[in-house]
């Protein structure tokens, strides 16, 4: 410390004084207090520096107890050297300006800008501004002096590596961001899924007393102890001079300009070998004497600031010069090679500038040339120049030419040198900081190991014998010349060929790399130059000798002055991770030996560096000794003696020898020559063994050369010894547990030669560079950590007789998983591989592969091995120059990745997941020494990505996924009784899920107090208004400025009505009965016409306007309608009767009613009906009794699916009644109050606010247009702020185009207290944050935004109006909820885990159960059911449906429940939820049951016996890559194959996103999809409201009319049958059987128009079990064109009108000998005729539909209601069981019965149709649900359960008369494979019957 040196402070004290008197001036003293500092803060113990020297009179032998304490003086400040905290008042005072001028302290680097951003230019940097040999780009910037701070303080810690500031606050910049990972990103070097990650830096766990080994088998490899040089290291031109004596490289710069002037210090040649530069070291000082005299006097840096160095590799001398310059400045330079100045690509641009950024690097160091490069490319791509950096050209500096006077300036460095930025494997760019001292010691141990290399010189005089000094007696004068082709900017071509250069006083020779590929250039230029040390890596050597294998004579007579000559080569150095033993015979024997070195044998030397850690050597063959004190056995045959003596022996016990060692306590057993301790070894390993981790040794030495070839064995090379110094251990990677011998671990290194750490990445730092291996001891459970700390290399190898054996890099080995059974119990366990061995054995065996790579990802729980191949196969470059592109040879390409996969499979036995193809040279690369490298860890960054640029992908997820999970009955799914018994059992203690019931029998008016539950109907309520409340407003119509129309009062609404009825009784002749379509636009006269229609006793059926720009989908479906409800007029406004009188649209219909062969009815305009001034009642508009008996149809609802299937609903005066009735209670609703309507006022409670509540609760009703709400939303959100609106409803849709156009402020809402947004399934659970946050402004109480489940059955089944909390969130378990059960999940646990929002409590006079809908049990709290539900508002019937299973749905009776309590069953899945919240201003806790739902019982799909939802799944495969669409993905289940279509914006490499979804699908949802098709944007079919139309995705999709553009199958047609495959236990595997014929290519295909059908279908075959037929014909999707008359018959088939149009019935053709037996069991089929005597078609396939939310029922079995000769109906029966039932399936299931007929009968639904309609919020149409099956007469629940089996719902469970049915399933398979042209040879099979004659949409479903 300052304090304790007295000498220091009284030359302190007499600086003062002199500055006081003014004896020296300001700039005088701050120079001589820093150089007085300088000399008195210097590390102690000079001669310490360096190695270790083992003096001959020494007899105690030092541990290494400094270890890194040298290199980590950088970082922190427990270093050897005082620390700077005792410089007196001014802490600051250390670290001033290099120059003259000390205006301000230097700032500390915790107030140095932060890395976010570049800083502004700093005016530091402006006195160079002006100079010729200085560029700044940004003078105009303006950077502020900064403030100082007491950066000095005291405490630090192992932990705050990087805060901690050395001499002169070395390591500035940002360092306190701890969390700080990387500076460019990057996946993670070490596995973060297991519990032990490395990353976490944690203990392995404690061991319990159970675990606890027994005594003796605790057998740790404990780290090697370090060896120690024998002799001090001398100057190689100057025995008596010691390196020791050297503070740093610079002043050896010094020195060797003032001892070697003359001599070359380098020689740069070109690719043709010419000598284009060269230096001598009196220039190269010079010259580096200048850069740092212009560094110091004019950059106004301060010490240790960072200078960034760009330069090119040719430009090595200048690159030497100004890396030695700022080294003699004492600042730190920042080699920067990331940036290719000459290549004019930037896109390294980013990367500069992160370095820049991250190091704060406000100079840049440059020449001439490369500065007009980067300017000329920054301008041509119009970019910035980095921001603060100001650019020097070095090269016009010139030389240092001190005056005579001036003495040299002397040399005054900070601890850090450098810092070295380098790529690691993951992608990482890190920088390395490299001390002076770390410096000085790797050059210590490098020269040694140079030195001691014997030459093999013909003289007897031992060349390693030393005087008493300990020096060389024969010690050579001159110094070694070193050839490399080697990167001189960074790694280990940085260290030797620049550093040990200077250090040494060597000659480099440095040519480019690519003289290495003329053939014989290496060779002559070795002898040349007479080179002693090459420097290479083994790409250039093969390079270099092959040539030679193939003409000698080319190397031979390359120059004709000399022939090739190596005998001056002492040692050549290889750059390398792994041994290649195999080439060192063919290096030695083959080239070195035949050019005449005759140590060939003894030259090679592999070099085992760490690039990713500053390049240091860690290892390499020497000849130094020492290894005896390693502590290791150092032959194998000693391991058994040495095992047993492990307590007595002494690691540092010297062995006699060249070395001078001590005998004291003996020595253990020389077991090996000194000789064959410096050989290479070599082993031969067994490769089984090493696939876990074990090293088993096979043969060693010459046998293991004898026996390479054997298979099953690995051969591998050693390095050496660890260097001098350096301890080195085996650890576990993942435990950081030290392993045992001979077993496979990551190598950890500890020494002072290497680095200190990362540069500002202090978590990095901390868990690299000072990482604690751990170890057991026996009896102790608590792992003890190991001394000291060490650095994690990230290589795999072991320790064989003290030598390392690296089998590769951690990111280059993969795992996989093996599963077995043993004594009964599974056990699983990790195999591993080395990618080098398995691309050696591809290579080998798989032809025309010109390069390729492996890794594994992690995925469900697995790891997944991926293989990338670069293959000229796939290369679609033209053959000619300017030709057409090369088409792939697919066949070619599928074979290649077989081939691929059966070779890992043999060879390795390695389970290939993926295998993908790309074009030679298109994966990502690494730049080793100056070439390009698959850089594994980079392809599958870009594999998780999706963007790696493949054209094949073929997948083996047969073999390779192994834990996809399956459910209890693989085969009947989670309904099954089997299931359900096993749910019941878990959850036996349960209660059952069911709800209250709030019963309001009295309804009474808030105004009047009369009981409104006495009107029967809508219509005598309305009188009794009309009575009591005459001249109040009844209805108001807003227009789209927000201005009101002229009001009703209810008086004259009742005119109005009665006007409209009578109108209508005398002009159209309407009589009761009459159906009625009523198309208005939202409007009053909508309005009159509806309660008109109510008054005369017809049936309204609303229907919104047709759109003419969308007439193809919207006039088919108006005239389906006409045609299946027999509608007598159509009743329509002024603005609707222009609309149908246009031209377009009336021919459209016209032409379309033609083809249809429809009869339009006619159309009335009600606006303007005759004037009159009587009432209702005083014109008889009475209501009969008939009328209000709960049967008759008073109105029908239709809705629209978003496939344009059409659901119509009827509803009674008393279903009417009941709604408002529920309405009106829920909501609290009074007269006070006005209600609105706007859109969807077709149906549901768009119908219930705009035509009935006002009436109900006497209230005024106010009317906003759709188009009005389009066109301007907020005339909405006005008219609900200025009339106090207190109960609206919504849609989710309407709010998004709201918020999507208008700003939430300008209104009031804080009168609005319930915002009903109607959800008709799962609410999105985004919806209610962004209504909150958009209208926050606007006062919208958040308790106002309600969501509800509305239901084609029933409007409002649960509400959220009025709990006053905000939704009620839940996270599921998504593995709980495929089985069926309800299991709550912290999300923060369980990342996968499902977020749901709560749909609201039961409203009133409701009552909800959870039903299991197989057993009709009620579930038990845990798991889900169908959603049931009783109330008055739910509808009776679906509108003319005979249909025994539709009549079921509306009686459902619990078997465990109260037998008189009838049901609506509702097709939807859900589940009670109990919660407690605080209610109220005092926040009491209150107890509420709400409802969850998930989705249709339809919308699900099984898959080994698990049921899926596929939003879910589309969600995942949506958000996983950022090509695909928003809601452009849908997942359906066609002939038991998931698939998965995909719309993506970009076409181009398709096959890089397969994986991507294939990865997201099993990772999430544990389900390997089988195929996956991509359309193109804009092709994905959607509704006019932008859903997915699911049903006509899957027809168009199956009927091969969906243009694909690319199509991939992910199983192999030859695979097992079963998604489980190579499980642990016999499991069923009947779940979802797989074939994917071989017509489906792996491989994208870009198809051609729609016009070549034939060859689009190439490329979208059908899978197996789906049938071909016609989907959305014309005359379905679009108003058809007018064929040839003779044609109409053939081609004009609709759903409403089948082929036989007469006889309106579906036929199933069969044989004479069929017939009918009443008793049979089997399921049959059943088709209606119409009968002219009913009121309605009994089997009108439109007539009846069900909620969309309802599944798409298919062909279902039914018992005749009649005899077969009841001509009602006509029966066709086949003898052959049909296909089986699809239940509760909303997909359309296509089948084909495998009898020989010739039609076939695809059962369609009850009560669907393929038609559009218009009926959505802004006057469009309102797409909603599904379709009902026929039901059997009995109604066995068991037979009708809902249920969808893993075959896309065509499995059942079989009863008893059915038990052949899977046989006749796996037959009909079979024949529809054929038919479908998916046989297994290619070939196009042809089915003999089950050929699909009709056409339409409706017909296949």
């Amino acid at each position: 410390m300052a304090e304790d040196n007295p000498e220091l402070q009284q030359k302190l004290r007499q600086l003062d004084t002199e500055l006081e008197e003014g004896e020296i001036t300001q700039k005088g003293y701050q120079k001589r207090r820093t150089l007085i500092l300088s000399q008195y803060l210097a590390p102690p113990g000079e001669s310490a520096r360096g190695l270790r020297v083992h003096s001959p009179d020494d007899t105690a032998h030092p541990s290494n107890d400094g270890s890194r304490a040298a290199s980590f003086a950088a970082l922190t400040q427990r270093s050897a050297s005082p620390r700077p905290d005792m410089l007196g008042q001014n802490p600051g005072e250390g670290r001033r300006q290099l120059g003259i001028r000390n205006p301000s302290p230097e700032p500390t680097a915790f107030e140095q800008e932060t890395y976010s951003g570049r800083p502004s230019q700093d005016g530091r940097l402006s006195t160079a501004g002006n100079s010729q040999y200085a560029f700044n780009p940004g003078q105009d910037g303006n950077h502020s002096d900064k403030q100082t701070a007491d950066y000095a303080n005291g405490g630090q810690t192992r932990h705050s590596t990087l805060l901690d500031q050395a001499y002169f606050s070395d390591f500035a910049g940002d360092q306190h961001e701890a969390q700080r990972d990387s500076y460019g990103g990057g996946p993670q070097r070490y596995s973060t899924q297991d519990t032990l990650s490395p990353t976490a830096a944690t203990a392995p766990p404690m061991l319990r007393n159970s675990d606890l080994p027994p005594h003796g088998a605790l057998g740790h490899q404990m780290p090697l102890e370090p060896r120690e040089v024998p002799f001090a290291v001398y100057d190689p031109h100057n025995g008596n001079i010691p390196m020791s004596k050297f503070d740093n490289i610079a002043t050896v710069l010094r020195h060797r300009a003032r001892t070697n002037p003359k001599q070359p210090a380098y020689w740069v040649l070109d690719q043709k070998g010419k000598e284009i530069s060269s230096i001598t070291w009196e220039k190269l000082a010079s010259r580096a004497e200048k850069v740092a005299q212009v560094i110091r006097d004019k950059s106004n840096l301060y010490r240790g600031d960072r200078v960034a160095l760009i330069y090119r590799d040719t430009e090595i001398i200048d690159f030497a010069v100004a890396f030695m310059g700022c080294f003699i400045a004492g600042v730190v330079a920042v080699p920067i090679n990331e940036f290719n100045v000459s290549g004019g690509n930037l896109a390294d641009y980013h990367r500069l500038n992160v370095i820049l950024t991250t190091t704060q690097a406000h100079l840049a160091l440059t020449t001439d040339v490369n500065l007009k490069t980067f300017q000329r490319d920054i301008t041509a791509s119009k970019l910035n120049w980095p921001r603060g950096v100001e650019w020097w050209k070095t090269n016009e500096f010139g030389s240092f030419h001190p005056k005579k006077k001036d003495e040299i300036p002397p040399l005054i460095v900070p601890d850090l040198a450098y810092i070295e930025f380098s790529r690691a494997p993951t992608g990482d760019l890190r920088g390395v900081v490299m001390s002076h001292r770390t410096i000085m010691h790797q050059m210590a141990c490098l020269s040694a190991i140079i030195q001691t290399i014997p030459t093999g010189e013909n003289d007897t005089f031992n060349s390693a014998l030393r005087d008493k000094q300990g020096q060389l007696v024969t010690r050579a004068s001159a110094g070694e010349v070193l050839l490399s082709y080697l990167d001189p900017r960074q790694s280990i071509g940085l260290i030797l060929g620049l550093l040990l250069t200077i250090y040494g006083g060597h000659t480099t020779v440095w040519m480019e790399a690519r003289a290495i590929e003329t053939p014989g250039l290496y060779a002559n230029m070795i002898t040349k130059y007479k080179t002693t040390l090459m420097v290479a890596d083994y790409p250039g050597l093969k390079r270099a000798a092959y040539n030679y294998q193939a003409d000698p004579m080319a190397t031979r007579n390359f120059m004709k002055k000399f022939e090739p000559n190596f005998s001056t080569v002492k040692l050549c150095l290889i750059d390398t991770l792994t041994v290649d033993s195999e080439f060192h015979e063919i290096l030695a024997d083959r080239w070195l030996r035949p050019l005449r070195n005759p140590r060939a044998g003894e030259l090679v030397a592999p070099m085992l560096c760490l690039p990713e850690h500053g390049g240091m050597v860690i290892s390499v063959r020497d000849w130094l000794g020492g290894e005896d004190r390693m502590g290791c056995p150092l032959k194998i045959s000693d391991v058994e003696d040495e095992e047993g003596n492990a307590e007595q022996k002494d690691p540092k016990i010297a062995l006699p020898g060249t070395s001078y060692g001590s005998l004291l306590g003996g020595g253990p057993k020389q077991s090996t020559s000194k000789k064959g301790r410096t050989e290479l070894s070599e082993v031969l390993l067994d490769k089984e063994s090493l696939k876990t981790n074990e090293v088993v040794i096979v043969a060693m030495g010459d046998e293991a050369r004898r026996r390479a070839n054997e298979p099953g064995t690995v051969r591998v090379g050693a390095f050496g010894y660890p260097i001098p110094d350096a301890t080195l251990a085996v650890v576990d990677p993942e435990t950081s547990l030290l392993c045992t011998p001979y077993v496979i671990g990551e190598i950890w290194v500890d020494s002072p030669s290497l680095s200190g750490g990362f540069w500002a990445l202090p978590k990095h730092t901390e868990t690299i560079f000072h990482a604690r291996p751990y170890r057991f001891q026996e009896g102790n459970p608590t792992p003890m950590a190991v001394e000291p700390e060490f650095l994690r290399t990230g290589l795999l190898g072991c320790v064989i007789e003290g030598k390392i054996f690296i089998l590769g890099l951690y990111e280059d080995r993969l795992r996989q998983k093996v599963e077995w059974v043993e004594h009964g119990i599974e056990v699983a366990e990790f195999r591993y591989f080395f990618v080098q061995h398995l691309i050696i054995s591809i290579m080998k065996n798989v032809p025309k592969i010109y390069d390729c790579t492996a890794f594994d990802v992690y995925c469900n729980d697995e790891h997944l091995p991926i293989v990338l191949l670069e293959s000229t196969a796939a290369s679609t470059a033209p053959t000619t120059s300017g030709g057409p592109p090369r088409q792939l040879d697919t066949a070619l390409l599928d074979s290649l990745s077989e081939r691929c996969m059966e070779i890992l499979y043999q060879e390795h036995h390695v389970r290939v997941y993926c295998v993908m193809i790309t074009a030679p040279n298109t994966l990502p690369r690494v730049v080793k020494n100056g070439r390009r490298e698959i850089g594994n860890m980079l392809c599958r960054k870009e594999f998780d990505n999706g963007s790696l640029p493949c054209v094949h992908v073929k997948f083996g997820v047969e073999r390779a996924v192994l834990n996809l999970p399956v459910g209890v009955d693989p085969v009947g799914g989670i309904w099954s009784p089997i299931s359900t018994t096993a749910r019941m059992e878990i959850l036996q203690h349960q209660d059952k899920q069911y709800s209250g019931v709030d019963y309001r029998e009295v309804v009474i008016d808030d105004r009047t107090s009369t009981p409104l539950n006495n009107f029967t109907s809508i219509v005598d309520l309305l009188q009794w208004r009309v009575v009591r409340q005459a001249e109040e407003l009844s209805y108001c119509t807003i227009d789209g400025r927000g201005k009101e129309g002229k009001g009703v009062n209810w008086k004259k609404f009742d005119t109005k009505v009665a006007a409209v009825a009578q109108y209508l009784q005398n002009k159209a002749k309407v009589r009761p009965g009459d159906h009625l379509i009523l198309m208005y636009t939202h409007s009053e006269e909508f309005v009159y016409a509806v309660h008109a229609c109510f008054c005369l006793g017809a049936v309204a059926i609303p229907m919104a306007p047709l759109d003419q720009n969308r007439l193809n989908e919207d006039a088919p479906a108006f005239l389906h309608m006409v045609a299946d409800f027999r509608v007598k007029a159509v009743l329509v406004n002024a603005e609707v009767n222009h609309l149908l009188g246009q031209k377009i649209v009336s021919q459209h219909i016209k032409q379309s009613a033609q083809v249809l062969k429809v009869a339009t009815p006619p159309t009335y305009n009600t606006s303007k009906p005759p004037k009159q001034s009587s009432g209702c009642r005083d014109l008889g508009f009475t209501m009969k009794p008939a009328w209000v008996q709960p049967n008759y149809p008073v109105l029908i609802w239709t809705y629209w699916t978003p496939d344009q299937r059409r659901i119509a609903v009827q509803l009674g005066h008393d279903t009417i009644m009941g709604t408002c009735k529920v309405q009106k209670e829920t909501c609290q609703m009074t007269s006070s109050r006005p209600v609105l309507g706007c859109v969807r006022s077709t149906s549901g409670l768009g119908f219930i606010h705009t035509c009935l509540m006002g009436v109900f609760v006497g209230a005024p009703t106010y009317l906003v247009s759709p188009v009005d709400f389009a066109s301007n939303p907020q005339s909405l959100f006005l008219t609900l702020s200025r009339y106090k609106i207190k109960d609206t409803y919504a849609t989710g849709q309407m709010l998004d185009h709201a918020m999507n156009t208008m700003p939430g402020k300008g209104f009031a809402l804080h009168e609005l207290k319930n915002m009903m947004i109607s959800t008709e399934g799962r609410p999105r659970v985004d919806v209610f944050q962004k209504v909150r946050l958009h209208f926050a402004a606007t006062g919208l109480d958040r308790t106002a935004i309600n969501t509800i489940y509305s239901h084609v059955l029933n409007p409002m089944i649960a509400s959220r109006s009025y709990m006053c909390i905000e939704p009620i969130e839940l996270w599921l378990d998504t593995r709980a909820l495929r089985r069926g059960l309800i299991y709550p999940v912290d999300p923060d646990a369980d990342p996968s885990a499902l977020l749901i929002q709560d749909s609201g409590m039961v409203p009133v006079s409701t009552q909800i159960a959870i039903v299991n809908p197989e057993t009709c049990r009620l579930c038990h709290i845990g798991e889900y059911g169908e959603i049931w539900v009783q109330s008055e508002a739910c509808v009776k019937a679906f509108y003319g449906s005979k249909d025994a299973f539709d009549a079921e749905r509306f009686n459902g009776r619990t078997v465990d429940g109260d037998p008189h309590v009838t049901y609506v069953r509702t097709g939807d899945l859900g589940f009670l939820h109990n919660v407690v919240r605080p209610i109220g201003p005092g926040g009491q806790p209150v107890e509420m049951q709400v409802l969850f739902v998930l989705g249709g019982i339809g919308e699900t799909f099984e898959v080994n016996g698990l049921s899926h939802f596929p939003v879910d799944i589309e969600q995942s495969i949506e958000k996983c890559h950022r090509n695909i669409v928003n809601n452009g993905c849908a997942v359906f289940q066609a002939g038991g194959l998931v698939v998965v279509l995909v719309e993506v914006v970009r076409k181009a490499y398709l096959a890089s996103i397969v994986p991507v979804i294939v990865n997201a699908v099993l990772n999430e949802h544990q389900v390997v999809v089988d195929i996956v098709a991509f359309v193109a944007k804009g092709d994905f079919p959607r509704s006019r409201l932008g859903e997915k139309q699911r049903g006509k995705i899957l027809a168009s999709w199956v009927t091969r009319k969906l243009t694909t553009i690319a199509q991939f199958g992910i199983r192999d047609a030859d695979s097992a049958d079963s998604q489980i495959t190579e499980v642990a236990e016999p499991r069923s595997g009947l779940g979802s059987t797989v074939n994917i014929g071989s017509s489906l290519k792996n491989v994208e295909t870009i198809t051609s128009p729609p016009a070549l059908e034939r060859q689009v279908q190439d490329y979208t075959s059908l899978p197996t079990g789906i049938s071909e037929m016609p989907v959305y014909e014309s005359s379905i999707v679009e108003s058809p064109r007018l064929p040839p008359a003779e044609e109409l018959d053939r081609d004009l088939e609709t759903p409403t009108e089948p082929r036989n149009d007469h006889n309106h019935h579906f036929e199933h053709t069969t044989t004479a000998t069929d017939s009918y037996d009443p008793n049979s069991q089997e399921p049959s089929y059943i088709t209606y005729a119409p009968n002219k005597d009913h009121p309605l078609p009994p089997r009108d396939p439109t007539a009846a539909a069900s909620p969309d939310e309802y599944p798409d029922y298919q062909a279902y079995p039914i018992q005749p209601i009649a005899s077969p000769s009841d001509p009602i109906h006509s029966f066709a029966f086949d003898p052959d069981p049909p296909p089986p039932p699809a239940r509760y399936d909303s997909k359309p299931t296509l089948s084909l019965p495998p009898s020989n007929t010739t039609t076939t009968t695809i059962t369609t639904s009850n009560g669907t149709t393929n038609n559009s309609s218009p009926d959505d919020e802004f006057g469009n149409n309102n797409n909603r649900s599904s379709v009902i099956p026929i039901r059997s007469a009995e109604l066995n629940r068991d037979d009708y359960a809902p249920r969808t089996s893993s075959r896309g719902g065509m499995s059942h469970t079989p009863s008893s008369g059915s038990s052949d049915h899977y046989t006749m399933d796996e037959e009909w398979r079979r024949e529809a494979s054929g038919y479908l042209g998916l046989a297994r040879d290619g070939s196009r099979g042809h089915s003999s019957g089950g050929e699909y004659e009709g056409a339409g949409y409706g017909h296949a479903l």
